[in-house]
């Protein structure tokens, strides 16, 4: 269940993922400027903590992606900086 709140954030990742470009080997990770795009075009003011919480978001599903498609693609590790703004 997502934590209390959330669902801009969750609301916003959807559609940044939908919109993801991929690659030869698989969807790509979600951009800066894809971000700044979106939160523009959709009128979402972003604090810096808001981009940390979709760049954790998109690092847990792609971790997942690449884990359930056995393209082992590497990923960055999820920050504990990262998981903690993810989780509040």
């Amino acid at each position: 269940m997502a934590p209390e709140g959330s669902s801009p954030l969750w609301n916003g990742f959807m559609a940044l993922s939908r919109a993801r470009s991929c690659g030869p080997g698989g969807p790509n990770p979600i951009s800066y400027p894809e971000i700044l795009a979106w939160a523009r075009l959709m009128q979402v003011p972003l604090e810096p903590h808001h981009v940390q919480i979709l760049t954790a978001m998109d690092q847990v599903w792609l971790q997942d992606f690449y884990k359930r498609t056995d393209k082992g693609a590497p990923v960055a590790p999820l920050s504990a900086a990262a998981f903690d703004a993810f989780l509040g």
